[in-house]
């Protein structure tokens, strides 16, 4: 039987209230960033995924971190909810890149460094919520850093988003 200390949520609660406002606050910045420029973000097949991709993963922040928030939930609970929200994000990033490359985006903005390096951060929550299910508190932690790492690719995607926009004069 896996100890009842694997997940303290008095210990992570600023830690979630922390990341899911920051993620909610700046989904709705990309939202307002990309209707100022909605014809630019439109034509362009890497710039529509990459929004996509930007909005998915501040919105699954926020969404695990509102989970996560919620009371009387075991380690195991919150382990199931932030597999399935990674799942759901890893798999739309990794869709945003496909569908870019398939459909001949803007290909100077698909970096190896980006893709590679975003999608490690997904597979971190995705192992992290596994290890959470099995009764590590190791996941907890290694799923956290993932997050916190991937808001370096969100927040640089985000910014790449609009800069990109600028190359496609109407």
């Amino acid at each position: 039987m896996v100890a009842s200390g694997t997940y303290h949520p008095e210990q992570w609660s600023n830690f979630f209230i922390l990341v899911g406002t920051g993620s909610a606050t700046l989904a709705g910045l990309v939202f307002v960033a990309m209707t100022i420029n909605l014809k630019g973000v439109a034509q362009d097949a890497t710039h529509r995924y990459r929004a996509i991709n930007m909005l998915a993963g501040f919105t699954s922040v926020f969404i695990i971190s509102s989970l996560a928030l919620m009371g009387s939930q075991t380690y195991q609970t919150i382990g199931i909810e932030w597999l399935i929200v990674s799942l759901l994000a890893a798999a739309i990033n990794t869709n945003g890149y496909v569908q870019a490359f398939k459909l001949n985006g803007s290909l100077y903005a698909l970096t190896r460094f980006r893709m590679v390096g975003g999608s490690a951060c997904y597979l971190g929550q995705i192992i992290g919520s596994l290890l959470l299910l099995a009764g590590s508190g190791a996941g907890l932690f290694l799923g956290a850093v993932a997050m916190i790492v991937n808001f370096y690719f969100l927040v640089s995607g985000s910014w790449l988003l609009i800069m990109g926009t600028l190359h496609n004069p109407d």
